[in-house]
């Protein structure tokens, strides 16, 4: 049955609780003692990070941490691995989220404290640790925080301990990551870098013998001399360190000795934002299996002979990639399947497709196939004669067409960062609109990842101008060819992009209205409060000369259109004295400004109750700019809006 209704006001099946219901952020599989180990997190429980552990033959589950314990760091604040697993799965390593030491946990037993309790709670923070062959000793990044300094270096910790035993193994540079040990133990190897660069700029890979708790006779393998974002360094099973840099302008894969093991015009890795990045993984055999990503699609294969082998899957992004004996874990989603968790086994050259196990859903199945908007990717004409991409999702409804020649209201996004990348899985708060009636554009503008490193340099002194230029050539380009209504765009963005939304209401005037979470405001203010990780980083996207003239706050005179502003009272990365500045600039030249604070949410919103409460204001905020009334019941949310328009409304933490 079939039946006519505008655009926008469709009735969906999905009310923004089941965005939330039943989902989970899975991560950082790893497979020991027969059993696959993995982590959740749990917005039902408030953002709670749990890990679980599988039997791959029985299939039986078991919680591996205590009530109210959180594996999660927060090293370089946007934290990262945080947990590693002993030989056979005897013992789990983890920092909790409450405190940031890292912790012993055996099956049965209390946790055991390993890192001494600081002076002051969180002070001292650890993230990616790694366990030696034998179990005898971890390796942790530590970041230190006393005062207004704040230090990062490498740990060792004598398991046997308890507490007593932490070493101090490298120190000197501004950061460290990515530790890891060769298979027989005897060596480590890891990278470490210093400002101004960021991981994805500059980094050197260093490998060094380790005994008894020291490192001896370091070496530089790529010294930062050489200019080269090293990400990811392993080991092959026959002893020799692999690694991923982008000296060809992609990151692709190399051996110790310079070999490319499959140069392609391919990305086999992302921007390291959070510690513990796996995108590829050797198997029993000595097999070689990687993902990469190119033209905004990811693909999961074989690397032999020179060359990578794309596998046949039903997805299209891949991340966290483990062996598994002779297969490999991935969270793995596509365009109409949300992230899981799963095992995927070649066989032998030539047997067909891969033999699939998914061991964990994200969600549960919400929207049967005629209700799903499939992500089209497009590229498109921007400033300069240059070229941008996105990924274009349709309105899509079982049951409701709109009217003869009425096109969609757009919404056009896109990612923080700024470096990171619109992803082709399921993503039900895509769908949220698109089954109500919206278009929606995400937007990889000049300065994402997966197109290769001269892309990613476009932004390097652009920000605010390259990014608000491609969102805008995007609708316009959507709009010319007939698939949004021009009276009808709006922007939103968070983090990052949060500025990129401000710049294009400013500078570009298809846009009706936008909506900014957790964004940026005054890069002068955002440059002197911002964290050590990130602290020279808006030096190589704006000139510090030009901090005024590309912030948004100082923009304020040319933003005509309404904004919903939405911060997390906790966030430690963009304070959330950015949106209120914002918000009181506005007010005062008379444009419609909505201010919605979120206590105990930090940089990103973690708990069920924020996500689905956000989701239905920004609904009605927009059904109120664009002149329509949406489905359902949205009083709680039109109410809110009230409160943010007079003042602020501000939304109780749990």
């Amino acid at each position: 049955m079939s039946w006519t209704a505008p655009y926008g006001t469709w009735p969906s099946p999905l009310g923004a609780a089941d965005l939330v219901e039943g989902a989970l952020s899975l991560a950082y599989p790893t497979c020991a003692g027969g059993r696959v180990h993995w982590q959740e997190g749990r917005p039902l429980e408030g953002g709670r990070v749990a890990l679980v552990s599988r039997d791959l033959a029985g299939g039986d589950e078991a919680e591996l941490l205590p009530s109210g314990f959180s594996a999660r760091t927060t090293v370089h604040e946007y934290g990262g691995r945080a947990w590693a697993v002993g030989p056979q799965g005897a013992f789990v390593v983890s920092s909790n989220f409450t405190d940031q030491r890292l912790w012993l946990l055996r099956p049965s037993e209390p946790p055991v404290p390993l890192t001494p309790e600081p002076s002051e709670a969180g002070s001292a923070r650890f993230g990616c640790p790694v366990l030696s062959p034998d179990g005898r000793w971890a390796v942790a990044v530590r970041e230190r925080h006393e005062g207004a300094t704040v230090a990062n270096d490498l740990v060792a910790l004598a398991l046997g301990n308890r507490g007593r035993g932490l070493q101090v193994i490298a120190e000197g540079h501004d950061f460290y990551s990515s530790p890891v040990f060769s298979p027989d133990g005897r060596q480590l190897a890891y990278l470490c870098w210093d400002h101004p660069n960021m991981p994805w700029d500059c980094t050197e890979l260093r490998r060094a013998r380790f005994s008894d708790g020291r490192l001896e006779g370091t070496q530089a393998v790529v010294p930062s001399e050489a200019g080269e974002s090293v990400l990811q360094p392993g080991w092959g099973p026959d002893g020799h360190l692999v690694y991923i840099s982008d000296r060809s302008g992609w990151w692709n894969l190399y051996r110790e000795d310079g070999e490319a093991l499959a140069p392609m015009e391919a990305d086999f890795a992302g921007p390291p934002w959070a510690l513990g990045d796996s995108d590829y993984a050797f198997l029993a055999s000595g097999a070689l299996v990687a993902t990469w990503r190119t033209g905004g699609t990811g693909y999961l294969g074989e690397v032999r002979g020179g060359k990578a082998r794309a596998w046949e899957l039903p997805y299209a992004a891949f991340a966290h990639l483990a062996p598994a004996a002779d297969a490999v874990l991935a969270v793995a989603g596509g365009p109409t399947v949300a992230p899981e968790l799963v095992r995927v086994e070649a066989g032998a050259p030539g047997a067909g497709r891969p033999t699939l196990q998914v061991l964990r859903r994200s969600r549960p199945p919400t929207l049967a196939p005629e209700w799903l908007s499939v992500g089209q990717p497009f590229s498109f004409p921007t400033q300069g004669g240059e070229r941008a991409h996105g990924v274009y999702y349709p309105p899509r409804h079982a049951e409701a067409t709109a009217p003869p020649g009425e096109r969609p209201p757009l919404i056009v996004t896109s990612h923080g960062g700024p470096t990171s990348a619109a992803s082709r899985a399921l993503d039900l708060r895509v769908q949220f609109w698109t089954t109500r009636g919206f278009a929606v554009a995400d937007v990889d503008y000049r300065g994402s990842t997966g197109y290769g490193r001269q892309y990613r340099r476009c932004l390097e002194g652009r920000w605010g101008l390259a990014d608000a230029e491609d969102c805008a050539a995007a609708a316009s380009w959507l709009v010319r060819s007939g698939r949004a209504d021009p009276s009808r765009v709006v922007a939103r963005g968070s983090s990052a992009s949060g500025l990129t939304v401000l710049a294009a209401l400013a500078r570009q005037r298809i846009f009706r209205a936008g909506t900014v979470l957790y964004g940026v405001a005054d890069l002068a203010r955002l440059a002197a409060s911002t964290h050590k990780f990130e602290s020279h980083y808006i030096e190589r996207l704006v000139p510090e000369a030009d901090y005024a003239a590309r912030s948004p706050l100082h923009l304020a005179g040319a933003i005509a259109a309404p904004v919903l502003f939405v911060h997390g009272l906790e966030d430690r990365v963009v304070p959330p004295e950015q949106s209120r500045s914002m918000v009181a600039e506005l007010r005062s030249r008379g444009v419609p400004a909505v201010l919605v604070e979120v206590a105990g949410e930090g940089h990103g919103f973690r708990r069920a109750e924020t996500l689905a409460r956000v989701q239905e204001v920004e609904l009605a905020f927009y059904g109120q700019v664009l002149g329509f009334a949406p489905s359902g019941d949205l009083s709680r949310a039109e109410a809110d809006l009230a409160a943010g328009r007079a003042g602020t409304c501000r939304l109780d933490g749990p």
